[in-house]
């Protein structure tokens, strides 16, 4: 069985050889005046029409030959008859019937001709004119060594949802997630408004950021972690409701719910409270599953999950009667040395770092994974949420709630901390756990303070990640996105390949 090289080593030769008659093998131009399945679903006979794609199947000898080509809508059989196809035209990239020995399967052509429907009734198209498009130089994965090992799949994601259609699917599922999203915020009348990337202090979450320096303002600047401060910055500057959507960083470890680098949304919205925050919420995430999924039903892990109708409200559990209940922890009468005993208990890990809040945080995840949902958390210790209003009732308790489905949180809000003092005072609280070791405390951010002493409306901000469409579409973190960050890896063909390329850099 030949090589990957061998194999790429005779498409170079094609290549060549095409170059040497004066082929463009990579025109800058096509002139498609159709897509695969627009002809296939209006078929009739003998229309002209010109179609694109890639060579998916290629066969036949003699004075007739048969090629599947694909596009991103369809498949198509074409018959080339040595008499009916026009003659090489080098200046157009055109080739004749001796030259389809050129081609490969992976290369792209443009074909023109007329529908006709074979003997065995497939529709089908009668090539009078083919235009090489781009000439591939690697075989696709099943011509040499098939696409099977996880890791490859992830590196080479273009092979993937060639050779997968299930995967190709799942990433326009994922951009009618992030379309959907977008919409039913904007018909609900928020404003998307992009705020950077780049920040001088890290904020809005619980996370470790990752640093970089701008060399302009010689300064180190942070990726941000968190949407969440810039955009409460936008109520302070009169903005009511507000979005964003875009690519959040935190500098941990991977999981199957966790990417360093995510896409995420949140939005806040002025003058509403976190009840009202509860409505909008299944209204949104009731959306965005009707027009990704077309349902609500779905199967996580082998447990059925019911988002519910329209006036359907989903149930709310207290964390502190669950943190009660289960551990016989009073989360606001407890020690660390009672929280790090129940964490030993139960095999969780104890680190010099991990504070009250932190210890309770770890017990509360391994107990969330037994929580089908759709289900609100509540009564969550405004300890753990320096950035939320309390509860009226009960100022120990913040006015957070999280959705939990399918043993995850899949979305977090609050009603939103808008005391500039009370603000100050969380933050120094934050800040001091930070320099005692905790690199995911918050830091303390004087600049928002300072915009909170100009006044900020009362307000419900709610967030989530695509953490939720990985739930709801039965995938991996790594999965569920097209490329996963992997250590970089050159194969040791293509080190062969550009041997000398890679000598120069090494002696560079």
């Amino acid at each position: 069985m030949a090589t990957l090289q061998e194999l790429r080593n005779e498409r170079v030769e094609k290549l060549t050889k095409l170059r040497e008659l004066g082929v463009n093998p990579y025109p800058a131009t096509s002139d498609r005046k159709q897509t695969i399945q627009s002809v296939l679903n209006d078929f009739s006979e003998d229309e002209s029409t010109t179609v694109v794609g890639r060579i998916w199947a290629q066969r036949g000898h003699g004075k007739l030959r048969f090629f599947d080509i694909r596009d991103d809508s369809g498949e198509v059989q074409l018959l080339v008859r040595a008499d009916q196809l026009e003659k090489l035209d080098e200046a157009n990239s055109q080739l004749g019937f001796e030259q389809l020995n050129l081609l490969d399967i992976g290369d792209f052509i443009e074909v023109g001709g007329t529908t006709t429907t074979t003997r065995t009734g497939q529709p089908s198209m009668e090539v009078s004119s083919l235009r090489i498009l781009s000439k591939s130089l690697r075989p696709l994965p099943d011509s040499w060594s098939g696409l099977k090992d996880k890791e490859t799949r992830m590196r080479r994601r273009y092979l993937d949802t060639n050779l997968n259609d299930d995967v190709k699917q799942r990433y326009l599922r994922r951009s009618q997630f992030w379309q959907s999203t977008r919409q039913f915020l904007i018909d609900n009348g928020f404003v998307e408004i992009n705020i950077p990337v780049l920040e001088s202090t890290a904020g809005g979450a619980d996370a470790n950021p990752f640093v970089t320096h701008m060399d302009a303002l010689g300064q180190d600047f942070y990726l941000r972690i968190s949407h969440e401060l810039p955009l409460k910055r936008l109520l302070v500057g009169g903005y009511e409701k507000v979005f964003d959507i875009g690519p959040r960083f935190r500098n941990e470890n991977y999981s199957d719910e966790h990417l360093p680098e995510h896409v995420a949304m949140e939005w806040y919205w002025a003058y509403a409270d976190w009840k009202q925050g509860m409505k909008l919420t299944q209204q949104l995430v009731r959306h965005v599953a009707d027009n990704t999924w077309g349902g609500r039903t779905f199967s996580l892990d082998g447990v059925n999950i019911d988002l519910g109708g329209d006036d359907e409200d989903w149930p709310q559990l207290s964390f502190v009667n669950l943190i009660k209940e289960n551990y016989d922890i009073d989360v606001f009468d407890t020690s660390i040395d009672e929280v790090a005993a129940k964490l030993k208990e139960y095999n969780l890990e104890v680190e010099k770092t991990d504070s009250i809040g932190r210890g309770i945080d770890k017990l509360w995840k391994k107990l969330r994974v037994d929580i089908p949902g759709p289900a609100f958390l509540v009564d969550v210790p405004a300890f753990l949420q320096p950035l939320a209003k309390v509860q009226k009732g009960d100022g120990r308790l913040s006015q957070q709630f999280n959705l939990l489905l399918g043993g995850t949180e899949a979305c977090k809000a609050y009603g939103e901390l808008n005391d500039p003092q009370l603000q100050l005072d969380r933050f120094v609280e934050q800040q001091q756990l930070r320099d005692e070791g905790d690199n995911e405390a918050m830091m303390l951010d004087i600049e928002y303070v300072e915009a909170l002493e100009y006044g900020m409306p009362p307000a419900c901000g709610f967030g989530y990640s695509e953490r939720l469409f990985w739930l709801l579409e039965g995938v991996t973190a790594r999965e569920g996105v097209p490329f996963p960050q992997l250590r970089s890896e050159i194969s040791d063909t293509t080190k062969d390949i550009y041997s000398a390329e890679f000598e120069s850099l090494n002696g560079s």
